[in-house]
């Protein structure tokens, strides 16, 4: 898994292996884990990604930049949410990317989350 942080918009941006985005997605599911990410933790990289139950509703995705990684937390539906969109980009067989931002009518992020972009294993754009 690599893991960067946009140093001016804050936005991480993590590429993972089919197996490593089953990983984390067990750890979200949980509510309890820290996933590692390959690379160093110089410049943009971050170290993984940690998860911890919170009171809800929603998710909260935030930069913990004393130990360089992004803390997913949540209540256990909106976490589950998560969980499922991470397994249904792991098993996708075309590239593309998952936004995950906060809006209005979004399901599980909450206001002020910082934005997640998980790549595909496959890269690029979907083949459609």
């Amino acid at each position: 898994m690599r893991l960067t942080v946009d140093p001016v918009y804050g936005e991480v941006d993590l590429a993972a292996s089919a197996e490593e985005l089953v990983a984390l997605a067990g750890a979200v599911g949980a509510g309890d884990g820290l996933v590692g990410a390959a690379g160093t933790a110089d410049g943009d990289a971050l170290t993984g990604v940690g998860v911890r139950t919170a009171a809800g509703p929603g998710v909260r995705i935030e930069v913990d930049t004393a130990r360089r990684i992004p803390v997913i937390s949540g209540d256990p539906g909106a976490r589950e949410l998560l969980a499922d969109n991470l397994r249904a980009m792991a098993a996708a067989e075309d590239g593309g990317h998952l936004p995950i931002d906060h809006f209005p009518e979004h399901p599980y992020p909450v206001e002020g989350s910082v934005s997640l972009v998980v790549n595909s294993p496959h890269g690029g754009m979907p083949a459609s």
